[in-house]
């Protein structure tokens, strides 16, 4: 199977953006040291909305999956409840390969 691309905006509420990027940034690391992880990217958007975005590379969907079920994301997802003006918009994406 193609590796998956993951795009997350997550449009955290003003009061929380910050809290919101700091934990995203905090968990990259140990993001980027999973097996299969190819790519764990935080941008900012350079709109007003305070959007961030998250551009990820996973080998497969099982890597995905380990990677939601890791403690450490469980407690940004937690976070987010509180942080977050709504849910995150997810776009998974296939690479056409040549």
């Amino acid at each position: 199977m193609a590796p998956l691309v993951i795009v997350a905006r997550i449009t955290p509420k003003p009061q929380h953006r910050e809290d919101a990027r700091q934990a995203i940034l905090d968990i990259l690391p140990q993001t980027r040291a999973e097996a299969g992880c190819a790519q764990f990217d935080l941008c900012d958007s350079e709109g007003e909305d305070g959007a961030l975005y998250l551009v990820e590379r996973w080998a497969d969907d099982a890597a995905l999956s380990a990677h939601y079920a890791q403690p450490y994301v469980q407690r940004v997802f937690k976070a987010y409840d509180g942080w977050l003006a709504h849910p995150p918009e997810i776009t998974r994406l296939r690479p056409v390969e040549d």
